[in-house]
């Protein structure tokens, strides 16, 4: 029996693959940086490592048991956990390097882009196309597969941007509606990955090839987004989305990221949707014989759920979540230290409270609502923030009753609102997960 490896497979085409060669009996064992404490449970033998910051022997070390090596490894954009030059180039061409290392055949099954080398314009589409060229270039039996807007039962990234647009009132502007957006179902390429593994396996077949694995349908991004929203049965009305407003939020995006985050709408993935995607299926389908699934095809047979509504309307609100907490806090912290702290501490010496214990409880209360803004924003603290700022708020609370019981009664409310807030930092806790 071949044994397989999944590199990236935490990841929404990786954990696919894994499963769809899991159930047909093959010998896989899933790699990853990190898998979610649900996927460890699922995939069983997953394999948790750092795998493209090793060198040429540790990698090879841990790939050398393998008959096969399944890439789909890749990210958007330059982010503090790595880069597009380190995790696209450079990685493939240690892999590769491993791989032919020895005698042994193995065959290389990489995920690509869609598209030509002379339309790449960012960091992303030309790493990965180095990367194919370092394939292309070896002796190493190898596929690489070109998928399309990939669709799946789960959402992530664009994907999960584009069933937010589709559940809510809004839209793209007209100039991102007409490009060419050619879709893949999630399954069509795990169903092309058994192919070709069992027909290396029953007819020892060697492969060379590039295939655009997309449906042969036209599509724009507009008809998609159209069928999305009539599966999730979104709204008529909906408002077009100004052009000029897509680049400041892509901005805000690439800061997000900076912060350990990863929205979908950046500056490379609106490059990449300006340039549009498509491709010729028809030598893949011609190699592996295959059947493409259709959108509407693909809708019809899993038809939205309360959860699929739920969560497309959710999406673009966790943007707005995270960041207006991130402000209720910093802002409340600062405004108390600064313009309105003698009126802070006079509420604490009205109640006999000494100037200089007013001073330190002031002083040191909105240091806390500062750091658990802080601690908010940024995505490895958040959950801790999130935390801190429901525990901070139900003290808040208490000793207000003790020590101040009038605030509750006082005409703008500033104890009573404190609930409400309370209330939305658990919505941010139950929504935090990106996968």
């Amino acid at each position: 029996m071949q044994k397989i490896a999944v590199l990236g497979a935490s990841g929404l085409i990786g954990e696919a693959i894994t499963h769809a060669l899991r159930i047909q009996g093959h010998d896989v064992t899933p790699i990853a940086r990190r898998f979610t404490t649900g996927q460890i449970l699922s995939l069983e033998t997953a394999v948790e490592t750092d795998f493209t910051s090793l060198d040429d022997s540790d990698l090879f070390t841990l790939i050398d048991s393998f008959d096969v090596i399944i890439n789909c490894v890749g990210i958007l954009q330059d982010t503090p956990s790595g880069n597009t030059k380190d995790v696209h180039t450079e990685f493939v061409s240690r892999l590769v390097s491993a791989m032919t290392q020895d005698e042994k055949p193995r065959l290389l099954i990489h995920l690509s882009i869609p598209g030509q080398k002379e339309n790449d314009t960012t960091p992303f589409a030309t790493t990965k196309r180095e990367a194919e060229g370092v394939i292309s270039s070896s002796s190493l039996d190898h596929i690489i597969l070109r998928p399309g807007f990939v669709y799946a039962p789960g959402a992530f990234g664009g994907s999960a941007l584009l069933r937010s647009v589709a559940a809510l009132p809004i839209d793209l502007p007209d100039e991102y509606r007409a490009k060419p957006f050619r879709f893949t179902a999630l399954q069509d390429i795990a169903d092309t990955v058994l192919t070709v593994i069992e027909a290396r396996k029953s007819e020892k077949k060697s492969y060379r090839e590039i295939w655009d694995v997309m449906s042969p349908d036209p599509q724009t991004v507009g008809t998609t987004v159209d069928a999305l929203r009539r599966w999730l049965g979104g709204p008529g009305f909906r408002m077009s989305s100004p052009k000029w407003l897509i680049a400041p939020l892509a901005k805000t995006g690439d800061f997000a990221a900076k912060l350990g985050w990863r929205p979908p709408l950046r500056t490379t993935a609106i490059k990449e949707l300006e340039r549009g995607v498509e491709g010729d299926p028809s030598r893949w389908l011609e190699a592996t014989g295959l059947k493409p699934t259709h959108l509407l095809d693909a809708l019809q047979i899993r038809p939205a759920t309360i959860q699929e509504r739920w969560f497309s309307r959710l999406y673009l609100l966790k943007a707005l979540t995270l960041p207006t907490l991130f402000v209720f806090w910093t802002l409340s912290g600062l405004i108390a230290l600064t313009v309105a702290f003698d009126a802070a501490s006079n509420i604490l010496t009205s109640h006999g409270f000494p100037l200089w214990a007013a001073y330190a409880i002031t002083v040191v209360s909105s240091l806390i609502d500062i750091l658990v803004g802080l601690a908010i924003i940024w995505r490895r603290t958040c959950a801790i923030g999130l935390l801190a700022g429901i525990g901070v708020s139900i003290f808040y609370m208490i000793g207000a009753a003790i020590l101040t019981p009038d605030m509750w009664i006082e005409p703008l409310g500033a104890l009573v609102k404190t609930g409400p807030a309370i209330v939305l930092m658990l919505v941010g806790l139950a929504i935090l997960d990106d996968r």
